[in-house]
């Protein structure tokens, strides 16, 4: 198997924290952002989106992290982070799904507006639309606080995919302009995340390495 990601992006660290959980072994190709390699002809033809990551298992190319591991725990015949048990995955699947639309939508939102155009692209932010993103992760940060005021984990009692699903924006939580001070669950389940071993050999060296060739 071969994944194609990208140094510090949440959805490649979410995949590579669970291949190391899992133990298997997955020949990595770094892709260059600032080279565009995610634009070439040959990667398009793998990942139409020119995004990361992407998995290829022989005749399989398949794309969507949440796909992708969810693949690999069954693959690897898991019964821990993603249990065969049809009421336990669903819960860990309906938790991957809130995250995707609604938790991740918001927090995106808020970094692409706040962050990423004036850092990276030399344009200002969308005021009104910061303000919109920064209304919804209120709503659904106060969702995921309050699931978590009795657990150590989003689902079951030990990390399942939910966690690595929902902690994958981990990196750039403190650099959004936002107010997380009234979720103290939320934060103390970020930082219990955040020194996850798994998890933590994923993080770029530093912000100046991020979309970055590496070696993998």
């Amino acid at each position: 198997m071969k994944l194609y990601a990208i140094v510090g992006s949440p959805n490649s660290r979410k995949v590579l924290s669970v291949i190391n959980h899992l133990g298997i072994e997955v020949e990595i190709e770094y892709l260059d952002l600032f080279q565009g390699d995610h634009k070439t002809p040959a990667y398009s033809a793998l990942n139409p989106n020119g995004m990361v990551p992407t998995l290829v298992d022989g005749d399989l190319k398949l794309w969507e992290s949440n796909a992708i591991i969810q693949y690999l725990a069954d693959k690897a015949e898991d019964e821990i982070l993603f249990p065969r048990d049809n009421a336990k995955r669903a819960d860990i699947v309906r938790w991957q799904c809130w995250e995707l639309a609604h938790f991740n939508q918001a927090f995106g939102t808020l970094a692409f507006e706040s962050v990423a155009k004036p850092s990276f692209m030399d344009m200002p932010g969308n005021e009104g639309v910061i303000a919109w993103s920064k209304e919804q992760l209120t709503r659904f940060a106060t969702v995921l606080n309050n699931h978590l005021q009795d657990r150590t984990y989003v689902a079951g009692d030990s990390i399942t995919l939910a966690d690595y699903s929902m902690v994958h924006v981990e990196f750039f939580k403190e650099a959004v302009p936002f107010d997380w001070t009234p979720y103290p669950h939320l934060n103390e389940y970020f930082e219990r995340m955040r020194q996850s071993p798994h998890w933590a050999t994923t993080a770029p060296e530093s912000r100046e390495s991020i979309g970055k060739k590496a070696v993998g």
